[in-house]
């Protein structure tokens, strides 16, 4: 892949060498018309374009050559003028059926044989494969998105002109900081994005947040992940470690590193006892950092057919790099990524090695948010330093931590406070996870809602939570062995030790020395 400089000092080159064929492969044929053009002004060479709509034209004057918009007429036309003419250049934007032995890729083959000849080159504008052996009568180039440079300066250009007609707020910081999240679109889509801040009469600082927004409706509809609503209610209670991890991290996520040679923060690796937190982080995430939440759901990549599994997750992957920066959401992903040791076709090993060179290797702003509960079943290449920036055990909370959950819901579904039963709640709930403290709490919403605020007493409020069994008491030997990992292979995500946590009576105690 190349940047527009690379790309035009590449075309420059082949269209002097007179390349006999020229693929360039992307989506945005209008900036490499724009480079095309700068080049025949540059090299004084007749480039003569081709599209459905209007026919042959002269690149440099919009002159028509033809009315032929047929892309066969169109080749026939270029092929008689090659023969009579030398050093003719002809681009063909609107091709179709050439990345397999086709009618129109043999077509394509015989007029770009004739170039050869007479010292002209076809150029295509394609953003599939092409035809092998068509390929190799020459050279292909592949043009990245505007890379974070060159999208400031189409913010810029886009921007700057207005600054004396309507508020404009942006420093140069905040045209680095929105260069970097609109990065991976194309330049039509940015200047589209600006259009809109335009349109609004000014532009704040504020309208940063909403660069991620726009970003986001435009890959609205992307292959392979999910996008996750995040409403405005949710809230977090403890996890105080994790949280003071993740607001040291969240301003290198967009900063520019390129300085230092550092990558932006990968992501995490949440392990530790169901029901505690996990899943709401990831969320919680999003919604703190104002970036936009996708989820990759490991069990819809699995194929029948061989090799659509791969596929399927180099897609996903890949879409996931598209609308960075973003939060991505990977729920259980052991149940995703476990048995590779028992899987008899590879799938599994494939995919592995997939998930691992791109947590590795990519320098997209994507942030991973990977969850787990039974870690035993994770790859260890998975749990190497490199691949994630840090593994957080999550584990049951503490009476402080019970509290503020407590609270959090208290506010939520009885919309009221009252901390002396906020505590008494939260000394009942030793050795309940946030979930059962959620199932509880929910329990007095429906019975406020039936009978009345008023009905919900103290009383009331101390029966729910006494009906409820946590897991640590129906599962305490699962539960000891993934507190015994996490007290010793992963970071707190709380920042009260394990050994804090007081078990409840009948289950096995966690002593660390």
């Amino acid at each position: 892949m190349a940047d527009v400089e690379e790309c035009r000092s590449t075309l420059r080159r082949y269209v002097k060498a007179r390349i006999p064929f020229v693929s360039v492969r992307t989506s945005e044929r209008s900036r490499v018309l724009e480079i095309l053009r700068d080049i025949a002004g540059e090299t004084q060479t007749p480039f003569i374009v081709h599209t459905l709509s209007q026919g042959l034209r002269e690149l440099s004057n919009d002159r028509a050559v033809s009315e032929e918009r047929s892309l066969v007429g169109a080749l026939e036309a270029a092929s008689q003028s090659l023969l009579t003419r030398q050093n003719l250049t002809f681009v063909f934007t609107d091709v179709q059926e050439l990345t397999d032995d086709t009618a129109t890729s043999r077509q394509m083959y015989d007029v770009a044989t004739v170039a050869e000849r007479k010292a002209g080159s076809i150029v295509v504008i394609t953003s599939e494969p092409v035809w092998s052996p068509l390929q190799r009568l020459g050279m292909s180039i592949a043009l990245d998105p505007p890379s974070e440079d060159e999208m400031q300066v189409i913010l810029r250009q886009q921007i700057e002109p207005y600054r004396s007609q309507i508020p404009v707020e942006w420093n140069d910081e905040d045209y680095q900081q929105a260069s970097s999240i609109l990065a991976g679109i194309t330049k039509i889509e940015a200047e589209n994005v600006v259009a809109t801040l335009l349109a609004e009469g000014a532009v704040r600082r504020s309208d940063i947040t909403e660069l991620s927004r726009a970003k986001d409706r435009i890959f609205s509809d992307i292959a392979g992940i999910e996008r996750v609503v995040v409403t405005d209610a949710l809230g977090v209670g403890g996890l105080d470690g994790l949280q003071t991890w993740l607001d040291r991290e969240r301003p290198f996520l967009t900063a520019d590193l390129r300085r230092r040679q550092i990558r932006p923060p990968r992501g995490v690796l949440l392990v530790g006892v169901p029901g505690c937190g996990k899943s709401l982080s990831a969320k919680s995430v999003a919604q703190t950092w104002g970036l936009p939440l996708y989820r990759l759901d490991l069990a819809s990549i699995f194929g029948q057919y061989v090799g659509q599994s791969e596929s399927r997750f180099k897609e996903a992957l890949g879409s996931a790099d598209h609308v960075a920066p973003c939060v991505l959401w990977i729920d259980e992903i052991e149940k995703g990524l476990a048995g590779a040791s028992t899987d008899n076709t590879g799938i599994t090993n494939r995919l592995i090695g997939q998930f691992l060179y791109w947590l590795q290797e990519s320098v997209a702003r994507v942030f991973v948010v990977a969850t787990a509960n039974d870690v035993s079943r994770l790859p260890p290449e998975l749990l190497r330093r490199g691949r994630f920036d840090e593994i957080f055990f999550v584990d049951l909370p503490t009476v402080g931590e019970r509290a503020d959950i407590v609270e959090i819901y208290m506010r939520r579904y009885l919309q009221r406070e009252d901390a002396e039963l906020v505590q008494q709640l939260a000394d009942l709930s030793e050795g309940f996870t946030g979930a059962d403290i959620e199932s509880a709490m929910r329990e007095l919403a429906k019975e406020a809602e039936r009978s009345g605020d008023e009905a919900v007493g103290v009383d009331f409020a101390r029966s729910c939570f006494e009906n409820v069994v946590p897991l640590i008491k129906t599962n305490p030997e699962q539960i000891e062995l993934i507190r015994e990992w996490g007290r010793s292979r992963a970071v707190p995500a709380s920042s009260v030790p394990v050994s804090t946590i007081d078990a409840p009576a009948g289950a096995r105690r966690v002593v660390i020395p």
